[in-house]
């Protein structure tokens, strides 16, 4: 059985709680989650920050945490800066042809298809480095569309 950090979660303190995709992870013992903002952070020596225009993840990085900012884009901007202030971490991305299901209402997301809701990019990212990504998605409203829409793509990671 292989051992990493858990997925650590920075979620921005206005983050609307309703609509968040990670409700229900809170307990998990294999998430931690963290108000931003925060005075400071713990050691991000072993994690990859997800984030968009970064190589993609691959199972290279299997031993490594994840650290996800969650927060809506204009907030996830200045949160990604202000991590790269604070800390040296390794940037991935999750891969391109990965869509989201979840319905953009904002105008500020920079890529409409790839910007994943946060559960999105925790499932694909799990599910990449080979970790059990099973109930991540039993609390998310789309997960089916989602599922659907990844169905190649998760098919190839499984072989």
């Amino acid at each position: 059985m292989q051992f990493f950090p858990p997925t650590l979660v920075i979620r921005h303190r206005k983050e609307n709680l309703k609509k968040c995709s990670l409700r229900g992870l809170e307990n998990r013992p294999d998430f931690s989650f963290l108000s931003y903002p925060i005075e400071e952070l713990p050691s991000l020596d072993s994690y990859v920050l997800l984030t968009i225009d970064a190589p993609p993840l691959d199972s290279s990085d299997a031993q490594n945490g994840l650290l996800v900012l969650d927060a809506t884009w204009r907030y996830a901007e200045k949160m990604f800066d202000w991590v790269q202030q604070k800390a040296s971490i390794k940037l991935r991305s999750i891969p391109p042809q990965c869509r989201t299901a979840y319905p953009r209402c904002q105008t500020a997301c920079p890529f409409p298809e790839q910007g994943l809701a946060s559960i999105e990019a925790i499932y694909i990212a799990y599910t990449i480095l080979k970790r059990d990504p099973s109930q991540l998605l039993d609390q998310y409203y789309w997960k089916e569309e989602f599922i659907r829409k990844n169905k190649s793509f998760l098919d190839s990671l499984r072989l």
